[in-house]
């Protein structure tokens, strides 16, 4: 039987042996379909993951295209380097045109599914129709989402949105390197976009085995951050961890009692083929319990947004 790290022992391994950084996978967006349609068979919400696990089909298509994308200049480097700064942060980065192309492409891949409900089908039309007719709604709502305005957010058309940001976002950090990413940034956002987790993973097997990543809600790149530590504020003195009685036991809410926020945690030793999103929006029950316990949601999960006064 394998011995389990303390939180002392993990920050006193060389840290030069662990990865601080993983790019988008080439294939992240399929995962997640795939695993959101492992989870719907007697979920309580089993047909809207149906339906994330169509829109994650769809982002994988589209992601698969080439596009012509803004590349990095030398300048935008150099700021980054110098001041530890994502080098495209989504709320400073202008958006090129193309995600809207992007978006547009999404939406028609739902479109010509059979099985769409007919009030999301009505939704992703007048969305399609707003992408040509109405630009500046389009991107007003992004600019709400990226930003967090929770009140100016259309929690409808949010999710859409949304996947359509996180393609194009994917697609640039995946066009990166290691060496453009300066060694230091804030903590609890990511290196490369400057957004918020979704949740975090303790990974299985390997060099990464027991390493806790957090996974960005808008690129998926995945970063470290030492254990018993929060996500939100970094205190490590007020830091528990919650479960469902029936639940898995590889699926944990972390709270912190410093500010009053927790994230989902997953353990693949215990939960194989978790998945930072799907397994989140999955355990709807466990935020429940959370906010039964005056606990709140540092952020919300991209494909399932409450609205502000919730």
């Amino acid at each position: 039987m394998q011995r389990i790290l303390t939180r002392g022992e993990i920050e006193t391994l060389d840290r030069t042996s662990i990865v601080r950084l993983m790019l988008p996978k080439p294939n992240a967006f399929s995962i997640r379909a795939q695993r959101l349609r492992d989870l719907a068979p007697d979920n309580p919400i089993q047909d809207y993951l149906l339906l994330i696990a169509q829109l994650a089909d769809a982002q994988q298509q589209v992601f698969e295209q080439e596009w012509s994308l803004p590349a990095l200049n030398e300048t935008q480097l150099a700021q980054a380097q110098a001041h530890g700064m994502p080098p495209f942060s989504a709320s400073s980065t202008p958006r090129n045109d193309v995600w809207r192309e992007m978006f547009r492409a999404i939406l028609a891949q739902l479109l010509q599914q059979v099985t769409l409900p007919e009030p999301v089908r009505a939704n992703v039309a007048q969305l399609t129709n707003d992408i040509r007719n109405n630009p500046e709604l389009i991107e007003l709502q992004a600019d709400a989402l990226l930003n967090q305005e929770l009140e100016e957010i259309d929690t409808a058309r949010a999710p859409f949105i949304m996947a359509a940001l996180q393609v194009y976002w994917s697609q640039l950090a995946a066009g990166l390197n290691s060496k453009q990413i300066p060694a230091h940034t804030p903590f609890g956002v990511c290196p490369c976009c400057g957004s918020q987790p979704v949740s975090s993973t303790v990974m299985l097997g390997g060099p990464k085995e027991q390493i806790r990543y957090a996974t960005c809600s808008l690129c998926s790149s995945q970063w470290h951050i030492v254990r018993v530590t929060c996500t939100h504020c970094e205190d490590t003195k007020k830091v528990a961890y919650h479960s469902l009685e029936e639940g898995s036991v590889g699926i944990k809410a972390e709270s912190c009692g410093h500010c009053q926020h927790y994230r989902k945690i997953f353990y693949l030793d215990k939960e194989q083929f978790a998945e930072a999103f799907a397994d989140d929006l999955a355990s709807l029950t466990l935020d429940i319990l959370m906010g039964e316990a005056q606990f709140y949601r540092a952020n919300n999960n991209p494909y399932f947004w409450q609205a502000a006064e919730q």
